[in-house]
């Protein structure tokens, strides 16, 4: 997982460099106009955005990356790096995603209707992307993007890349 950059504040027990890297809205903007950011959005009412040199440094070592992050920023991801793997992550209903932000307890009721107001917009998305995982049991969740990952790696050109040798001694174009 890459670790997002954000101008919002550390929710308690969060740990910048490990659950976000936290910054100023300043420093963000330098980010921007540095071109250091691979993907940026504003979202709900923080902006947040992806480190480009990390990522980089990750796919030239021939790791996955996962980025867990607002559709915007996912279409910023696509046209920079069309290699790239679209996953959507749709609550089972409205109704629970309401009750599972409700559950942690850290937002205000204001907060809330914030987020279940742009949830709509959202999850409207959710059709453009390559793949859509239905969030209802964690464990099932996470078993599907395991199978998308596993079945990504099995491309012809993925294999082609990771395999080179293989692919040229036995003359396979």
């Amino acid at each position: 997982f890459s670790v997002s950059v954000t101008t919002r504040v550390p929710r308690p027990g969060e740990i910048d460099g490990v659950d976000y890297t936290f910054v100023t809205a300043d420093q963000f903007q330098q980010l921007i106009d540095g071109g250091a950011l691979l993907e940026w959005a504003q979202v709900h009412g923080n902006c947040y955005g992806t480190a480009a040199q990390t990522v980089q440094e990750q796919l030239a070592n021939g790791r996955d990356v996962i980025l867990e992050i607002d559709y915007q920023g996912a279409f910023q991801v696509q046209r920079k790096l069309p290699q790239a793997q679209l996953i959507f992550i749709l609550p089972p209903s409205m109704h629970e995603l309401h009750a599972r932000i409700q559950g942690r307890g850290e937002d205000a009721p204001e907060k809330i209707e914030l987020r279940m107001a742009n949830a709509q917009t959202e999850v409207a998305q959710a059709g453009k992307f390559d793949f859509v995982i239905i969030n209802d049991r964690f464990e099932a969740a996470l078993a599907d993007l395991h199978s998308i990952l596993a079945a990504q790696r099995l491309r012809a050109n993925a294999q082609r890349q990771r395999h080179a040798a293989l692919f040229a001694a036995m003359h396979i174009n």
